[in-house]
């Protein structure tokens, strides 16, 4: 038995790879996924979290965007979208085929007892830079909701260490309370002991130290339900202990409603996931009209030829007696099944009609959460400014009226449990109208996907 030529087969074989089977590409179809990575901006979460004055909610940011795993999982299922480019744009496999004859099939030149055959489908022009553009599109769309769920969290964990900051306030108001009124306790006390004053007001005092107690324990309650919540985001168990944070110092805001709109349109990472399932709407749309074309099939076959064994042939050897038969072959499929490609068309449509609606639906949620928070903040300056100017001064001065009276004799340890009362609530607001405009800043920089900082248009007095 003869042994293949290998060598002519593959040479021929390589003489049809896609080299000389160029596909064509489709104008500004490739050019988003092709050549050298050009420059980005940075991230709106890293820029955000960069910018935050407090250092230990900075690092806390930092490990919530390394360990969360939400984002994790987000994250992953990005990277196997792109891993997906690779696949879609590559040609298919050829196909290699053996025929044994078990009745050999006798010619003018010798039997015929086998066939070998490599092929090789090619898809039509333009076929696999539009599916690597479909995945491209794929792939930008997933990484865009990473970047969207990385926002998120930066602007949910500053409210969470807001709301802790909060909770340090209102406790060391509430301790600083009950301290003030055991002081009273023990004043008021002591002049009932020596006959001076009525037992009332111990009792109302002793009523109201217990209050402060039942507030600190409710206090813990909070802090701990905000605490694993953070550590949740963190990847941690959930007594896990977190640093104390500071409130960022208020200041009074110009807010520019028509440019906070269009840095966060600019900045926002929604509307990066919605370019691309616009994009991948178009491509898959010419990618069903391209489905319409056939796809065309070549390959090489080699046909090994046994010598004539018979009389005649051996007493009178044909020509060419026993060569083998070298051929080329081509085919293509026939896509007479229009239905389906037709709704493929229409279903890209559908999907562009998807994501034009989804751009509206974001666009005028971004405008109502930016009327409601430059309103909150406003209304959060004109309380601090009424708390700190004005209330918070005539409180003070009503309780130190009280104590005079009270050493004075001229008031009794109720009115200076009123006075106490009165500044305690006023402390509390302050501290509150401090975090609610620390809550709506990180809220309004989470919309607007930027520190406010960073936008030139807006006016801060620092």
């Amino acid at each position: 038995m003869r042994r293949i030529p290998i060598a002519p087969v593959a040479a021929i074989i390589l003489a049809l790879t896609p080299a000389l089977w160029a596909q064509d590409v489709p104008p500004g179809q490739v050019e988003a996924g092709a050549g050298e990575a050009t420059p980005t901006q940075p991230a709106p979460a890293d820029v955000i979290a960069a910018s935050v004055d407090d250092p230990r909610l900075r690092l806390l940011l930092q490990e919530i965007l390394e360990r969360n795993p939400d984002l994790a999982a987000l994250a992953a299922t990005a990277r196997a979208a792109s891993l997906r480019t690779p696949q879609v744009k590559a040609m298919p496999d050829p196909v290699l085929s053996i025929t044994a004859f078990l009745m050999s099939p006798e010619t003018r030149v010798g039997p015929q007892y086998g066939t070998v055959a490599l092929s090789q489908r090619f898809p039509w022009f333009g076929k696999l830079p539009l599916r690597e553009q479909v995945a491209l599109a794929d792939a930008a769309g997933a990484a865009a909701r990473v970047e969207a769920r990385r926002l998120q969290l930066v602007t949910e964990v500053r409210r969470l260490a807001h709301e802790l900051a909060w909770v340090d306030l209102w406790e060391r108001e509430i301790e600083a309370d009950r301290s003030t009124l055991m002081h009273y306790e023990e004043l008021t006390r002591a002049r009932y002991t020596s006959g001076v004053g009525l037992q009332q007001p111990i009792i109302k005092l002793q009523a109201e130290i217990t209050r402060d107690e039942t507030r600190l324990l409710e206090l813990s309650t909070l802090r701990s339900t905000l605490g694993a919540r953070l550590n949740a985001m963190r990847d941690r168990p959930e007594r896990t202990p977190l640093p104390t944070f500071e409130l960022p110092p208020v200041r009074e805001l110009q807010l520019d409603m028509a440019a906070l709109r269009t840095a966060a349109l600019a900045r926002r990472p929604e509307f990066a996931e919605v370019d691309a399932l616009l994009a991948r709407a178009g491509h898959r749309a010419e990618l069903a009209r391209k489905d319409s074309t056939p796809d065309v099939t070549a390959g090489i076959a080699w046909t090994w030829v046994g010598e004539r064994k018979d009389a005649a042939g051996r007493a009178n050897p044909p020509e060419d007696n026993g060569r083998d038969v070298l051929a080329l072959f081509g085919s293509i499929n026939l896509p007479v099944h229009r239905a389906n490609r037709a709704a493929a068309v229409e279903e890209a449509g559908e999907e562009r009609l998807t994501a034009e609606a989804r751009r509206r639906s974001i666009t005028a949620g971004i405008e109502g959460d930016l009327a409601d928070l430059t309103q909150k903040i406003e209304d959060a300056w004109r309380r601090l400014r009424l708390f700190e100017d004005v209330l918070i001064l005539q409180a003070r001065q009503s309780l130190d009226s009280a104590e005079s009276g009270y050493a004075t004799g001229t008031q009794d340890a109720l009115d200076l449990l009123d006075a106490e009362r009165i500044l305690l609530e006023v402390r509390i607001a302050t501290a509150r109208a401090r975090t609610d405009w620390a809550v709506a800043l990180a809220r309004l920089e989470g919309v607007t996907g930027t520190p406010l900082a960073q936008i030139p248009e807006l006016e801060i007095n620092r």
